[in-house]
C-alpha cells in the first residue's frame, strides 16, 4: 500500500462511518488501475487511544482522524485550506476518503475547491468518496457543488468509478442526479462496458441493464460494443445477462470482428457455445412457426404432457402380454418427446413443465373418473362433490396463476424520487431499497429473482403456477392445494371401489405381492393413475400442512420463516419464531388471511401490502439483503 501506511488508522470502520482509513495516492494509483483489488484490513495498524495528544499533529493527520477543533486551530493560524501536501492531496481529498462531513463542511466554508483534482490518479474529492462507496458523502459533496462528470486521471467520472468499484447504491443516486447511464468516459467506453469487461459477476451489468443501458452502444477506438467486451474479459455472467437483454452477436468491432469471432480468438469454448446457440435460436424464432408457437407454448406444452402422460398409461394398459414391446414403446414414446422438447425454444418452455404436467395429471385423474368409476355408477352426492372439487381445484389454480401476485410497480420518475429521499435520508439500504428495482421496497417484500421483480408479502415462487405467490394470490394457492388433496382423495376412493368390483383380491390367499399382481393385470391403467394421485396428494398435503402451520401459529411467510430463523442461526439465539409483530393468534391470522368476516364476527383489516412502508430506517423486522 505504498505510502498510505503512515497515515493509517483504525481499519474496524474502513467501509462504514467513523474512523476509516486514509489512503495516500499511491495505493489509489494502483487500486483505480487493477479495478478489483481490495483493501487488507488486517494490515491496517490498530486504532489509536482517544488519550493520544492531537494537539503536535500537522492538519493532514487531524484531517485524517477528524480531528476538528485542531484543524480549526491550524486554519486559524493561517494553514491555507486549498493549500495540497507533498503529494498533491488536498484536506477535502483527505476528509473525503475518511467520511469526515463536518470537517467538509468547514474546509468549504473556508474556501476549499470541492473539485480540485490531486493525487496520483489526479481526482477530484467526489472521485475518492465514490471508490470508498461513502453515500452520505458523495451527497454532501454534490450539494456543495462537485461536478460528477469530472473525469479522473484514467478518464473515469463519477458513474464510471460507482459501478467499477461495485457501490450500486451509490450508483443508483448519481442517475438519480441525472448522470446518464450510458454517458461516455474519456475513452469512449459507458459504464456497461466497464462492467462487462472488468468485472467478473452478474450485478453491475444486471443493475444497468434494469436502468435501460444500452446493449448496443460502441466505444470510439475500437467499437466493441458491451458484448465484444465481455468476451474479451471471458466474463460469462455479463455475456449472459447482455445476451438476454438482446445484445447482437453480429455486430462488427473496427477490425471487422463479431463477439463469436472474439470468442474464438480468446479461446473459450464456452463462450463460442453460448453465442452460436443464441444465434440459432434467433434465426429460427424469425420463423412464422416458432412465433405461433412462442405464442401458445402454455397451451403446447400442456398437450406434450398430456400426450406423454397418456401414452404411457395406454402402452402399460394394453392386452399384450409382452413387456419387451411394451417397454420399445415407451422408449419410443420417450424418445419422440425428448426429441420435441429439444426443439422447443429454450428455457421458457423448460420452465413450464412442472405446471403443465401437473395440469395433465389432473386431466387424466378427471378422464378416469367418467370413464372408469363413473359407470359403476356413484351416488349422486358422490357425483355432485367430486364436481365440486373438480370445479374448485380448476378456479383456485387459474386465480393463483393469473392474479397479480402483489409486484412493486413505480414510474421511473417515481423511482428516482425514491432514491433521492432514502439516499439523503440515509436510508439507501438494502432492507429498505432494491437496487435491482429501483424502488422502495414495502414492509414484508421480497424481490424474486425468478420474476426480476419485488412482491409484495412473497411466500415463494412455485413451480407449480410458474409464478409468485404473494399478498393478492396466497390465499388461492392454499385453497388450490386444499382441493388438490381431495382431489386424491377422490381417485383413492374411485381406484379402490373399482379394484373391489372388478378385481379378484384375496389378500389372505394371495399374499401383498400377490395383490399387487392382480392390480397390474386387472388395470395397469388406474395403477398408473393410483401412484400419480399419490404423489401429487402427498407433497400438496406436505406443503399445505406447512403453510397453514406458518399462517395459523406464526403469522410468517416462508421467506420471512427462513430469513429469521437464518438470521437466529447466525446469531445463536433460540427466541420463538410466534413472537412477531405479524402474528395476531390463530383465530385472527386465519380470518386475517382469507378474509373471513363469518357474519360479521370478524372484522379483518384489508391491507394492500404494495403501500405498507416501515416508518423507520432500524424497524425492518426481518433484515432481509436481497439486493442484486
Amino acid at each position: 500500500m505504498g505510502r498510505g501506511r503512515r497515515h493509517s488508522v483504525g481499519g474496524a470502520a474502513a467501509f462504514g462511518g467513523g474512523a476509516a482509513p486514509p489512503f495516500a495516492p499511491a495505493f489509489y494509483s494502483q487500486f483505480g488501475k487493477s479495478g478489483d483489488q481490495t483493501m487488507d484490513i488486517s494490515q491496517q495498524p490498530k486504532k489509536r487511544s482517544h488519550m493520544d495528544d492531537s494537539s503536535s499533529w500537522d492538519i493532514v493527520k487531524a484531517t485524517q482522524f477528524g480531528i476538528l477543533e485542531r484543524c480549526k486551530e491550524l486554519v486559524e493560524a493561517g494553514h491555507d485550506v486549498r493549500q495540497p501536501d507533498k503529494e498533491n492531496v488536498t484536506l477535502l481529498h483527505w476528509a473525503a476518503i475518511n467520511n469526515r462531513s463536518e470537517l467538509i463542511k468547514y474546509f468549504i466554508a473556508k474556501g476549499a475547491i470541492v473539485d480540485q483534482l490531486g493525487g496520483d490518479l489526479n481526482s477530484t474529492p467526489l472521485h475518492w468518496a465514490i471508490r470508498q462507496g461513502h453515500l452520505p458523502m458523495v451527497i454532501q459533496l454534490m450539494r456543495y457543488g462537485a461536478d460528477p462528470s469530472v473525469a479522473d486521471g484514467e478518464g473515469y467520472r463519477a458513474l464510471h468509478l460507482a459501478i467499477l468499484f461495485q457501490h450500486m447504491a451509490v450508483a443508483a443516486y448519481l442517475m438519480a442526479k441525472g448522470q446518464e447511464v450510458d454517458g461516455p468516459d474519456c475513452n469512449g467506453q459507458t459504464p456497461l462496458m466497464l462492467a462487462a469487461q472488468k468485472i467478473i459477476g452478474p450485478e453491475p451489468t444486471n443493475f444497468l441493464i434494469k436502468n435501460n443501458a444500452s446493449v448496443s452502444g460502441v466505444d470510439k477506438v475500437n467499437r466493441n460494443t458491451p458484448l465484444h467486451c465481455a468476451v474479451l474479459a471471458g466474463n460469462v455472467d455479463a455475456a449472459g445477462i447482455l445476451l438476454k437483454a438482446g445484445a447482437s452477436v453480429d455486430a462488427e468491432n473496427v477490425n471487422g470482428h463479431t463477439p463469436i469471432d472474439v470468442a474464438h480468438q480468446v479461446n473459450s469454448p464456452l463462450l463460442v457455445h453460448m453465442l452460436n446457440q443464441v444465434k440459432q435460436e434467433r434465426i429460427r424464432s424469425n420463423s412464422r412457426c416458432l412465433r405461433i408457437i412462442n405464442r401458445y407454448r402454455v397451451f403446447l406444452q400442456f398437450l406434450l404432457c398430456t400426450a406423454f402422460l397418456g401414452s404411457v398409461g395406454a402402452i402399460v394398459d394394453m392386452n399384450s402380454e409382452s413387456w419387451l414391446l411394451k417397454a420399445i414403446l415407451l422408449c419410443c414414446v420417450i424418445g419422440l418427446i425428448h426429441l420435441a422438447s429439444r426443439n422447443l425454444p429454450g428455457p421458457a418452455f423448460q420452465s413450464l413443465v412442472p405446471a403443465t404436467a401437473l395440469m395433465a395429471s389432473v386431466f387424466w385423474m378427471v378422464v378416469t373418473w367418467f370413464l372408469w368409476f363413473l359407470p359403476d355408477g356413484p351416488s349422486a352426492t358422490v357425483q355432485v362433490l367430486f364436481t365440486l372439487n373438480i370445479t374448485a381445484l380448476l378456479y383456485n389454480y387459474l386465480r393463483a396463476c393469473r392474479t397479480d401476485p402483489g409486484f412493486v410497480k413505480a414510474t421511473e420518475e417515481e423511482k428516482k424520487m425514491n432514491v433521492l429521499v432514502l439516499a439523503e435520508a440515509g436510508c439507501l439500504d438494502p432492507r429498505i431499497f432494491c437496487t435491482s428495482c429501483m424502488i422502495k421496497k414495502p414492509m414484508r417484500a421480497n424481490h424474486c429473482f425468478s420474476c426480476d421483480a419485488c412482491v409484495a408479502k412473497q411466500d415463494h415462487h412455485s413451480m407449480w403456477t410458474n409464478g409468485c405467490i404473494g399478498a393478492r394470490n396466497h390465499h388461492y394457492f392454499i385453497l388450490f392445494l386444499f382441493s388438490l388433496v381431495l382431489m386424491g382423495a377422490w381417485m383413492f376412493y374411485g381406484c379402490l371401489v373399482y379394484w373391489t368390483t372388478h378385481c379378484a383380491l384375496r389378500y389372505q390367499d394371495q399374499g401383498l405381492w400377490g395383490v399387487m399382481a392382480t392390480l397390474v393385470s386387472c388395470s395397469p391403467w388406474l395403477l398408473c393413475i393410483f401412484l400419480l394421485a399419490f404423489y401429487h396428494a402427498c407433497w400438496s398435503g406436505l406443503v399445505l400442512l406447512l403453510q397453514l402451520y406458518q399462517i395459523a401459529f406464526l403469522g410468517l411467510t416462508s421467506a420471512e420463516r427462513m430469513s429469521l430463523t437464518h438470521h437466529q442461526r447466525k446469531l445463536r439465539q433460540t427466541a420463538s419464531l410466534r413472537q412477531n409483530p405479524y402474528n395476531l393468534g390463530v383465530v385472527r391470522n386465519l380470518a386475517s388471511f382469507f378474509h373471513l368476516r363469518c357474519c360479521g364476527l370478524f372484522k379483518p383489516a384489508v391491507i394492500d401490502w404494495t403501500q405498507q412502508f416501515p416508518p423507520g430506517r432500524d424497524q425492518h423486522m426481518f433484515g432481509h439483503t436481497d439486493m442484486v
